[in-house]
């Protein structure tokens, strides 16, 4: 198979990558445009347009890193250029394809729901509320216009994804090695994770699964609260938790980011996985947690 693929050097895209090639596929990887004064997002003048290229599927997961310090205005408008126009640039090109690929994948996130609280969320849950969710809504329009030509559009809405590689879990160990883990805010707040192990599995069987199209939430089944996931990784560390960092401290360093990211709550279910058959590896935390810290050792 086929696969041409942007975001190659990320956390999920590298795993992905390698996953893939195990599998078989042949991997094109799409770059950065590195042309200084254009436009382009992506150097898609080095494939050839209006011809065939033969892709099975293309994989769009590039964007700017959302959980990396404060959204400033600026900050806020490269997260969304990064992911509307690049993902317009893409299917545009496809667009132009007289072959073009039976599947595009296109990245989204859990953030689409917004802060709910305990309200469980599946992929028929209205849209939310917030910076992140109106991005997830303009990424997501801007992918679906490819299924008025025929090709199947999937927006994976990735949660926290856990692996011993980078993400979240890279920032949390250091300060919780130190016995400076706490929980953030009241902590009750829910965190919809995913392990890598289960993610680039999930990529593989949508891929394989013709009647799977639109939203899919790529989340664990079993949701946990912020406090949940704090007990576990102290547990794992043999580390005290003790600490507590109230929301508005939270709020006054990372403003709009910790009242998204790290303050709401996202109880989200995988609801089109489970009805589809896919059968989760990872469901324990504790477990998962485990596996990444030995990994990183």
């Amino acid at each position: 198979m086929k696969t041409m693929l942007t975001g190659s050097s990320g956390l999920v895209g590298s795993s992905l990558v390698e996953f893939l090639f195990e599998r078989g596929h042949s991997i094109h990887c799409l770059k950065r445009n590195s042309e200084a004064g254009s436009n382009n997002f992506w150097a898609i003048n080095e494939l050839q347009k209006n011809t065939s290229t033969g892709f099975d599927t293309i994989i769009h997961l590039a964007g700017e890193n959302v959980a990396q310090g404060r959204w400033t205005e600026r900050k806020k408008q490269n997260i969304l250029m990064s992911r509307v126009q690049g993902t317009k640039e893409i299917v545009e090109y496809i667009s132009d394809l007289k072959e073009k690929p039976r599947t595009f994948i296109c990245a989204s996130a859990v953030g689409y729901y917004g802060s709910r609280g305990n309200e469980i969320l599946d992929e028929d849950s209205s849209l939310g509320t917030g910076f992140l969710a109106d991005v997830c809504k303009q990424w997501e329009e801007e992918s679906q216009r490819l299924s008025d030509l025929g090709v199947r559009v999937v927006n994976l809405r990735f949660g926290m994804v856990i692996s011993p590689r980078g993400g979240a879990l890279h920032k949390m160990i250091p300060p919780f090695k130190a016995g400076l883990g706490g929980i953030i805010g009241s902590g009750e707040q829910y965190i919809s994770w995913i392990s890598i192990r289960d993610l680039v599995k999930i990529v593989e069987f949508v891929i394989q699964t013709d009647r799977i199209k639109g939203a899919v939430n790529v989340v664990c089944p079993i949701q946990t609260t912020n406090r949940e996931l704090t007990k576990a990784l102290g547990k794992v560390l043999n580390r005290p938790t003790p600490f507590k960092i109230p929301a508005f401290m939270a709020s006054l360093v990372f403003g709009q980011m910790a009242e998204e990211m790290l303050l709401g709550s996202s109880r989200v279910t995988p609801k089109i996985l489970l009805e589809a058959g896919y059968e989760f590896a990872d469901q324990s935390l504790d477990a998962v947690l485990q596996y990444c810290i030995e990994a990183r050792e």
